[in-house]
């Protein structure tokens, strides 16, 4: 069981014969009355998104989610193939499927696939991504000035936000939680 009280992002539970992923979550203490939860929790049978506000004491039965390591092989324009490490049973997966990690997707890379019953529901790329600089304008000589950025077109096909020292070339390091750039490698 879990409590409503005790939601993080990432958490799923079951609820109303449905399951749950806590997409977003704030622990709210008015001034007057009692404590809530406000959550934007996603449906992952049929991906639909909601908010929704709970009790804390609210309890829930846990899902019993599945990840399986797997390695991205290849996309062939429609499909992504990702193979298990484990058994080298091989997974093919829409567009829309690993939609949120394709900034940071390279081949070869290992990813977590989480599934309940069998059904595929998202893909976990690393925390950290190595990802190599293919364009962006010259940086200006001498100019060091902290919180100065430029945009940065990487391997993948998609742009970051750099520092303007980072150069064609470079390799980056990208927490793919948020996004952003954290250093050069």
């Amino acid at each position: 069981m879990v409590l409503a009280g005790d939601f993080r992002n990432g958490t799923t539970f079951e609820m109303d014969g449905n399951v749950y992923r806590i997409i977003e979550f704030k622990h709210v203490k008015p001034g007057k009355g009692a404590s809530f939860v406000r959550t934007k929790i996603k449906n992952i049978i049929n991906n639909t998104t909601m908010e929704k506000t709970f009790n804390p004491s609210e309890k829930f039965e846990e899902a019993q989610i599945t990840i399986t390591e797997m390695q991205f092989l290849y996309n062939d324009g429609e499909t992504y193939t990702f193979m298990d490490n484990n058994t080298f049973e091989q997974l093919e997966l829409s567009k829309e499927d690993v939609e949120d990690i394709l900034p940071y997707l390279k081949d070869n890379m290992n990813v977590k696939v989480l599934s309940y019953k069998g059904k595929v529901f998202g893909v976990e790329p690393p925390l950290f991504v190595e990802l190599e600089v293919v364009y962006t304008e010259p940086g200006i000589k001498g100019a060091t000035s902290t919180g100065t950025t430029k945009p940065a077109k990487v391997e993948t096909g998609v742009e970051f936000n750099v520092p303007i020292f980072v150069e064609i070339g470079d390799r980056i390091r990208i927490d793919t939680r948020t996004g952003e750039y954290m250093e050069r490698c």
